[in-house]
């Protein structure tokens, strides 16, 4: 798969990159800092299968970047999926309205975070948006 990866946090990003080097299946990581930087990436390239995104970053927060990305005709559709330490149910709730795949709450020990990302790709793999 292709994954497009918003995040902010260098450590959060080089935790993503460990766990999913220990996946079986091998995927294409793109890396973005910020919401602007996603929309340029996604403007110009081409489109990632899922996009996981934390929402506490600076320039653009990830509900903003989401009211971007739910308004473009070509983007609407792409699964993204919210992976933050915000636990905050306006949050939650929020997200879910605009239009989101899912919501994972970052957990504290790394085998757990591991362990929650494997679900997410492995849900991923077999879903028939992703296939087509």
């Amino acid at each position: 798969m292709n994954v497009l990866f918003i995040e902010d946090d260098m450590i959060e990003t080089m935790k993503l990159q460990r766990a999913i080097s220990k996946f079986q299946t091998k995927h294409q990581i793109t890396e973005a800092k910020n919401g602007e930087e996603a929309l340029e990436i996604l403007k110009d390239g081409s489109l990632p299968d899922i996009i996981l995104l934390d929402l506490n970053m600076p320039r653009m927060s990830g509900i903003e970047f989401l009211q971007v990305l739910k308004a473009d005709e070509r983007l609407k559709y792409l699964p993204t999926i919210i992976l933050t330490t915000s636990e905050n149910r306006v949050d939650l709730l929020k997200c879910f309205e605009i239009g989101i795949a899912g919501y994972i709450i970052k957990p504290l020990k790394y085998e757990d975070y591991e362990s929650k990302l494997q679900k997410v790709f492995e849900y991923w793999e077999i879903s028939e948006l992703i296939k087509r």
